[in-house]
């Protein structure tokens, strides 16, 4: 069954983000299980979960709260991102630093947008 969120882009591109947030912790230190791979992995299952769950809430208002804590994950998830990068984990961010910036774009435009309706 599909829902309203499944053809949201940001909501896919938040399933995207999880995927290679996921790729590139695999490689973390032993040591990081617990610690930054854990806090990134969370906040990046976090974006597309609050998407999903706003979309399934009554109104807009509602939605817009929820894309707010998606977006507060992004920039949760970006930080540390670049931590990663300053410890030496992660050699190459860019690739998931542009999907994250693409991200932070559509949910802006989304919530912009529904903001726009809603002033009507």
């Amino acid at each position: 069954m599909r829902r309203k969120h499944h053809d949201l882009q940001v909501w896919q591109l938040g399933m995207r983000l999880v995927k290679e947030v996921y790729s590139v912790t695999r490689t973390f230190p032993e040591s990081e299980r617990f610690g930054l791979c854990s806090q990134m992995q969370r906040a990046s299952v976090s974006i597309p979960s609050n998407i999903a769950e706003g979309a399934g809430r009554n109104g807009e208002k509602e939605f817009l709260q929820f894309l707010s804590i998606a977006r507060g994950s992004l920039c949760e998830l970006e930080t540390q991102l670049m931590i990663s990068h300053e410890l030496g984990y992660v050699r190459e961010e860019k690739e998931v630093l542009d999907l994250i910036n693409e991200t932070y774009a559509k949910l802006n435009a989304l919530m912009t947008s529904i903001r726009a309706r809603g002033a009507k």
